[in-house]
């Protein structure tokens, strides 16, 4: 499996994990020229932007660990940018990280950080 298919895989995977914890979906791979949400959802009165981060292994770290504050600034920067172009989105908003581990080539972890 090839990088981008193993990021779409990863991203499958936490598309599930989210439908199982009752968030509801809006859209997938938001691009702008700002950037890039993986996935866009509401959970419960709260519009999350979700970033997926799966990895084989942990020799450069933790999957959430890769969430930077840089990237959080950009991911905040972006989801600003989508309720303005959308309307009757919930008030609050949330940054989610999906982090996804596999081990032998199966999921040993997999978690949903709230992380703002």
């Amino acid at each position: 499996m090839n990088k981008k298919e193993f990021g779409n895989w990863g991203e499958k995977y936490a598309w599930n994990l989210l439908k199982k914890a009752g968030y509801r979906f809006l859209t997938k791979n938001f691009r702008c020229k700002l950037g890039e949400i993986d996935i866009v959802a509401i959970d419960r009165d709260t519009l999350v932007f979700v970033e997926v981060k799966t990895r084989y292994s942990r020799k450069f770290g933790k999957p959430e660990e890769a969430v930077t504050k840089r990237k959080l600034r950009k991911i905040k920067q972006v989801g600003e940018y989508f309720t303005k172009i959308n309307s009757g989105l919930p008030k609050k908003k949330r940054i989610d990280v999906v982090a996804i581990e596999i081990t032998n080539g199966a999921v040993s972890s997999a978690k949903i950080i709230k992380a703002t």
